[in-house]
């Protein structure tokens, strides 16, 4: 994953920055997977991987496949990830080890939604299922009104073009 994002910041060839988003997406669905979050993990194969890059690739049709260098050095905006990236560790160091059964997450939180009517050993399963499933809903409503924009969008110009073309 860090090569890719190595190779994703170094690239000016928007075709290869969105192939490798997609790759990135895929090796981050890989980690979810491990990490016994298969339905983050669906999602993300599916939004990431899959709706983003088809929404990009569409987008890129629009516009030039090189990005255009930098008039300065942008030494801001990396102080500025720097500084974001080294306050992020230092939170982290404050919260309970990884799976650590006594953590607060796991003694209040995961037994009231495992409580639940819903029979499901999986805590994101759980949650997802029983109280967030209007949220999912509302989130592939967003994703698929995206898409049809984008679609009516990239029709619009091609038959604008020729139309407008040829009436003259």
């Amino acid at each position: 994953m860090a090569l890719t994002v190595l190779m994703l910041a170094r690239s000016r060839n928007l075709f290869a920055v969105i192939v490798l988003s997609g790759i990135y997406s895929i090796l981050m669905a890989t980690v979810l997977v491990a990490l016994d979050a298969v339905d983050v993990a669906m999602t993300e194969a599916a939004v990431g991987a899959g709706v983003s890059t088809v929404l990009l690739l569409g987008a890129l049709h629009l516009c030039k496949s090189e990005e255009a260098r930098p008039a300065h050095r942008p030494w801001l905006p990396l102080m500025v990830s720097v500084s974001t990236g080294a306050l992020l560790m230092y939170g982290a160091m404050g919260l309970p080890d990884f799976a650590d059964p006594r953590s607060p997450i796991h003694t209040h939180v995961v037994p009231r939604y495992l409580q639940n009517e819903i029979e499901v050993p999986n805590v994101v399963t759980a949650v997802l299922a029983s109280f967030r499933g209007f949220d999912t809903l509302g989130e592939t409503t967003v994703v698929f009104t995206a898409g049809a924009g984008i679609i009516a969008l990239l029709r619009r110009r091609k038959n604008g073009g020729s139309s407008e073309g040829g009436a003259r």
